[in-house]
């Protein structure tokens, strides 16, 4: 009983403390008249809705910042209170962890920051933290036919997205979402307002563009962008459940996908493409050739096609670059709502990066895998399996002298999603399958992925590795020593 009465006491204390932070925080970002919703309020309960509705968490308040001012004054008054801090941009973390990771965070919605301006002299974009990557997209090319690599979900937030990768089927063409900052404008854990680039506050600029959830809250992302090429061929190879009826067929056709996709006779930076499983009912292929259909036909798909199983339906064709946009997107429009955005699911994800310098997957591996997803599965789920090496890619052309994102030696990534998951052992039987059958080779994972389940340890080497870690930690002892930018897996969180 006395055992219970401590713990009564410990947990009645941390409450009052809360309570305690709560009220201070409160009177601060009032005090300094930041917009801010608070649990009650009439627009509380949709801000704090999360885009993973598996993980749910209740901040203790939801900045909405107008100006860089209100951003600065309220990691300030966090501070000061104690509180933890996160931004969110669109929210979707796949962890939540753009809710905080926790209750009680304070979180800083970006929604307000929508502000999209082409410098037609530089062909810089200037991007408000808030933007979404459909319109971000549309802005580019309304203000000068302009295009930037990322990813295809429109409603994705340019935040997370920009600062932890940003893979998309233009990144083997023109490098993944993060190289295309040039520029940042940041908040750090003391309440300044920074400028940082290659040349100004160079440190942190590396360190944001890699981890910037552990070192402030960016209200402007400066980005290069191109000329949008007048149209791509995009294409499809549909093998419907065929490939599951047979683990020959299935494995000896993805590892003629792999000496492919190796071969530099055939493959260079213009084309990308995924593979997608849906459950053991689909086996596509699709991807983007930045050349025409003439040339795709012509001299790749038949180079392609020579060693799988007869595909049932092929498809390639050319499009303009915003409908192409459109149709990866697999909406009707790319442009998002600028307020009230609410697409959400209930899911479990995971990843896994394979180094090209091992080859690959093994012939093993693949067979384990067939035998693995050819049974039936408890819910709904889809593995993606991105290329992002081979012949010529610009994702592997920089190393993390550059930014402080590891993920630069990969071959494939997959993605490994569940919906509705009665349990978490499925898809991570996916993940545990592949890696134990080759023991030799050092998977990673993908940090745009963001898996909940891993500790911070795990998810440090991960999706950071030992050396660039602590490269990461030492900063963020100078730039955070508090820990005000928290959340279950930052930097420094042991």
């Amino acid at each position: 009983m006395k055992f219970l009465s401590t713990i009564a006491a410990g947990l009645l204390a941390a409450g009052y403390a809360a309570a305690v932070a709560n009220k201070a925080v409160d009177a601060c970002l009032k005090g300094n008249k930041v917009p801010a919703s608070y649990p009650g309020d009439w627009d509380y309960d949709e801000l704090a809705e999360p885009f993973n509705l598996r993980l749910q968490y209740k901040p203790a308040a939801i900045v909405l910042p107008e100006t860089n001012k209100h951003v600065q004054d309220a990691v300030v008054c966090a501070s000061q209170s104690g509180l933890k801090v996160q931004a969110k941009s669109g929210g979707h973390s796949y962890a939540s962890f753009s809710s905080g990771g926790k209750d009680g965070s304070m979180i800083i919605d970006l929604q307000p920051l929508q502000n999209i301006q082409l410098d037609k002299t530089t062909n810089v974009a200037k991007v408000g933290g808030g933007v979404r990557l459909g319109n971000l997209a549309q802005g580019v090319w309304d203000q000068g036919k302009r295009a930037i690599s990322h990813g295809t979900c429109p409603g994705v937030g340019i935040g997370g997205h920009f600062t932890h990768g940003g893979y998309g089927h233009t990144s083997r063409n023109w490098g993944i979402a993060l190289d295309h900052i040039v520029g940042l404008d940041v908040v750090t854990a003391d309440g300044k307002l920074l400028h940082a680039t290659a040349t100004e506050n160079k440190e942190l600029f590396w360190a944001l563009r890699g981890a910037a959830e552990s070192f402030g809250i960016v209200t402007n992302f400066y980005l290069r962008t191109q000329a949008a090429p007048k149209k791509v061929t995009y294409f499809q190879f549909q093998w419907a459940d065929t490939l599951f009826k047979n683990k020959k067929a299935f494995t000896d056709t993805f590892l003629h996908i792999q000496t492919f996709s190796q071969n530099a006779s055939v493959v260079d930076n213009r084309i990308s493409y995924g593979i997608y499983l849906d459950g053991n009912a689909t086996y596509n292929l699709g991807g983007t050739f930045f050349g025409t259909g003439a040339e795709f036909k012509s001299t790749i798909k038949p180079e392609f096609l020579r060693g799988t199983a007869p595909p049932t339906q092929v498809a390639v064709e050319e499009y303009e670059w915003i409908p192409y946009l459109i149709l990866m997107s697999d909406k009707t429009d790319i442009k998002e709502p600028l307020t009230g955005y609410d697409e959400h699911d209930t899911f479990f994800a995971k990843s896994i990066t394979v180094p090209e310098a091992d080859g690959g997957l093994t012939a093993t591996t693949l067979n384990a895998f067939w035998d693995y997803i050819s049974k039936p599965a408890p819910y709904s789920y889809f593995v993606i399996i991105n290329l992002y090496g081979g012949p010529g890619s610009a994702i592997n052309t920089k190393d993390t002298n550059f930014a402080a994102y590891n993920d630069r030696d990969s071959l494939w990534v997959f993605q490994n999603y569940g919906t509705n998951p009665t349990s978490l052992d499925y898809i991570n039987g996916i993940n545990d399958v592949i890696i134990k059958s080759q023991p030799e080779t050092h998977f990673g994972a993908y940090l745009n992925y963001v898996d909940p389940s891993y500790s911070a340890k795990e998810a440090h080497e991960l999706y950071y590795g030992q050396e660039l870690y602590s490269k990461l930690a030492t900063l963020k002892k100078k730039y955070d020593p508090k820990q005000v930018f928290w959340m279950p897996q930052a930097i420094g969180v042991s």
